[in-house]
This record gives C-alpha cells, structure tokens and sequence, in this order.
C-alpha cells in the first residue's frame, strides 16, 4: 500500500521532491498558496525537468481552502514553506496527520525545533537537502540544476530524529528520498543542520544580495572574501555550541573556522575560484528576491549572528549582510552588485 504523503508548500523543493515520490507509487498530496501553481497541478500534473530527465506526473494539488477536503490522514507531512511560515504551516497541516504519523522540516535553517514544539519531538524529524539546485519559475514546472548527487558520492538528503537515534521511521523516509537522489539516516541531525546553515549563509544571501548566480561569484574577489569570512564566522559559533559540524561543502568545519590563517584563506580562496556549475544558478533566497517575495535572511544568517553573541563569537560579516538584506525587504535598495562595497565597509573591512 502506498504511503500517504502530505507536502506542505509546493515550492521548488517541495515540488521536486513530490513529483518523485508520485512518480515512485506514493500517494502524494501537495498543499500550497500559489493559485497559478495549484491549478496547473491539477490541469496537466507536475512537471520536473533538468539534471535528472523530464517527466510529468499526476499530482493531487490542492489549495489551502480545499485542505478542509482531506478525508485520509497522512502517514508523513513534509513541511516545505520558507521558515517565517514554519508555525502557522505546522499548525495548520497538523490535523490532517495520522496520531502516530510525523513531521519532517524539508527547510533550510533552524525550524526542527519549531516544529517539534507544537507537534512534539518524538513527532518530528529533520531532512537536510544538501546541494541540490532546484527552482520553480513558472506554474507546474519545476527544474533542476547542477550534478546528480549519487553520481559524484554526495548524498543529498540527510534524514534525523530529533531525539538523535537511528530509527526505522527515519530509515524508511531517508528510502522514500533515495527515490530523488543518495538519502541515509543520521543519528547527528544537529550537526548535519548546522554545516549546511553554514552551506546557506555562506552563498544564499549574497546571491540574492547582488543578483548573481554562482559562476558569476566565483570570479568576483570581494564576493569570494564575503562568502569565505561568513563560512568562518558560522563554523566558528557552530564548534563553540558544541555541535558535531559535518564537513561544509567538502571541507571541515574546523577548516574554515581557522580561514584567518594565510594558508588557510588561500586554500579557500582557490576553493571559491575554481568552482564553476553547468549553470550560472540563482540561490534559493535570491530566487525570493526576484520574485518580490520577504528573504529567510533573519532566519539563516540571522541565526549565526544570535547565536554568536550567546556563546561570545563576533559576527561582523553576518551582521553586515543581515543589515544589506533588511535594505532590500524594506524596499530601500534592490539587489545588485553595488551592495558589495555596503557589506564590506560594515563588516569593517578596508
């Protein structure tokens, strides 16, 4: 019998990941805000195209007005939505699942907790999705960028219990997403959160800061010191918390807290340099920007800065582009590459 799947926020990773689940046999319902997305779901079914094939899938979509409808209870509910939406969402999507069914942060940031506090954390599950370039930009289509996670090794998702055990819920789930792409179940769901927060911090506001995709920041200088000075600042905060960071972007965290050191910045420099895509790709929070739509800055490197002053790790850089983005959610500035210098002067450099 197939499992009955909630996904709440039909957005570009909730929609990859539901149109692969359909595609595998699952009983997949998607729930979201966007009327256009909604409608053409439920006209010509899902598309998902780019690194991995294309395809179209029967897709049952629904507008949150039509939740109401849901007679069967959900096995697992997917919580999709960018992370200021994280408690309404949870709350609304709880009562559609099953009392023994479970919650799963399909989110970048912080919100397991969050969602652990209203549903309960033997309830909850995290699922980190480690490099994987998707974008929605029209209606009932969804694509994908950059390689295929298995075919390199990398595993993609990353699937935890809050209670930090290997259980055979979150064995079963890392399988439904093998579907996608590489999954395994890890018994360090705070570890794992915290590398690929600083994965986020590191890439996602600056892109959406200045408009530029990823090859373009490559070969920018400033950018390459922005990114490698926010990358230090957060491994630095996550090691004095305690957490048992896993490598970022292929390179140990403690590698990138030392990036003061000459050798250290040269290595990450060259790192930055040298790393081109197949496609000069958007962040997910720029994305947000194009689209008119509040970033998850407060949320991302806003958490890095919080979380600094409580364990006494400065933050400078985080601080400065947390102030840049607030200039573009309040419509003072738009993006683009002239928020670089603003960056680099509040951070304290020269």
């Amino acid at each position: 019998m197939a499992t009955r799947i909630g996904i709440m926020g039909a957005g570009a990773l909730g929609s990859y990941v539901g149109a692969f689940l359909a595609r595998a046999g699952e009983d997949v319902t998607m729930v979201d805000m966007w009327p256009e997305h909604v409608e053409t779901m439920k006209r010509d079914g899902l598309r998902a195209s780019g690194s991995q094939g294309d395809f179209t899938v029967p897709i049952n979509a629904l507008h949150l007005t039509e939740a109401q409808n849901i007679t069967d209870q959900f096995d697992y509910a997917f919580i999709a939505l960018k992370s200021y939406d994280t408690e309404w969402a949870t709350h609304f999507i709880r009562r559609y699942v099953k009392p023994d069914g479970c919650f799963i942060s399909l989110q970048n940031c912080w919100n397991d907790p969050t969602v652990g506090a209203i549903v309960g954390p033997e309830r909850a599950m995290g699922c980190i999705a480690s490099h994987i370039e998707v974008a929605l930009w029209e209606p009932g289509h969804v694509q994908r960028g950059g390689a295929v996670g298995r075919d390199s090794g990398h595993v993609v998702f990353r699937v935890g219990e809050q209670t930090l055990q290997v259980t055979e819920r979150s064995e079963y789930v890392a399988s439904l997403l093998d579907n996608i792409d590489a999954a395994y179940a890890t018994d360090n769901l705070w570890g794992e959160r915290w590398a690929k927060l600083c994965q986020n911090s590191m890439g996602n506001a600056i892109s959406a800061m200045t408009a530029m995709g990823t090859n373009e920041l490559a070969v920018d200088q400033r950018c390459r010191t922005i990114s490698i000075n926010l990358a230090k600042e957060a491994a630095r905060v996550g090691l004095a918390l305690g957490y048992d960071v896993v490598d970022i972007n292929g390179k140990p965290a403690q590698l990138w807290a030392d990036a003061e050191r000459g050798d250290v910045y040269e290595e990450l420099d060259n790192f930055f340099a040298n790393r081109r895509t197949r496609v000069n790709w958007l962040a997910s929070m720029a994305q947000d920007v194009h689209k008119g739509r509040r970033s998850e800055v407060a949320f991302m490197n806003g958490l890095v800065c919080a979380k600094g002053r409580e364990v006494s790790i400065p933050t400078p850089f985080n601080d400065a582009i947390v102030s840049a983005m607030q200039l573009i959610d309040d419509h003072v500035k738009t993006a683009g590459p002239e928020l670089i210098d603003i960056v680099l002067d509040r951070a304290g450099t020269e």
